[in-house]
């Protein structure tokens, strides 16, 4: 085959090559940037939570407040995630020694991917565990 017969061919390589190689990686950078997203959003949701609970004036308003603390930082990134909190020991909540345990759970759905896939290709699970001691050196609040 003469020079003059393959003029042309190398651009086309080019494109082909660079489509194989780019979509799969900007797809992998974009699954990527949403899974971090995720994993920050749960970690500050979590700390937040529990500081706004040990912050709380009473132990009555302590879990609405964690809750909404939480769901701040939820909203700031764009998360939907179910947020469990637990005090520990559980008839103690806010006195000297005790402390909040806070899980943030969520799915990151992968972009792109059809939802009749079903649960094995729903996403990837992100979650944070927080724990937060109540001071052993603080007034007990009532």
């Amino acid at each position: 085959m003469s020079a003059r017969a393959e003029r042309g061919t190398a651009s086309v390589e080019f494109v082909w090559l660079s489509l194989l190689l780019l979509v799969p990686f900007v797809y992998a950078l974009l699954c990527i940037f949403d899974v971090q997203r995720a994993a920050f959003a749960v970690s500050v949701a979590g700390r937040s939570a529990a500081r706004a609970y040990l912050l709380a004036p009473t132990a009555d308003s302590a879990r609405d407040r964690a809750l909404s603390a939480a769901q701040v930082a939820l909203d700031d990134q764009g998360i939907e995630a179910r947020i469990s909190l637990r005090c520990e020991p559980a008839d103690a909540c806010l006195s000297p020694g005790s402390s909040i345990r806070v899980v943030v759970r969520t799915t990151v759905a992968l972009p792109f991917t059809p939802t009749a896939l079903g649960a094995r290709f729903g996403g990837i699970v992100v979650d944070s565990n927080h724990r937060e001691t109540f001071g052993r050196f603080r007034a007990a609040t009532t």
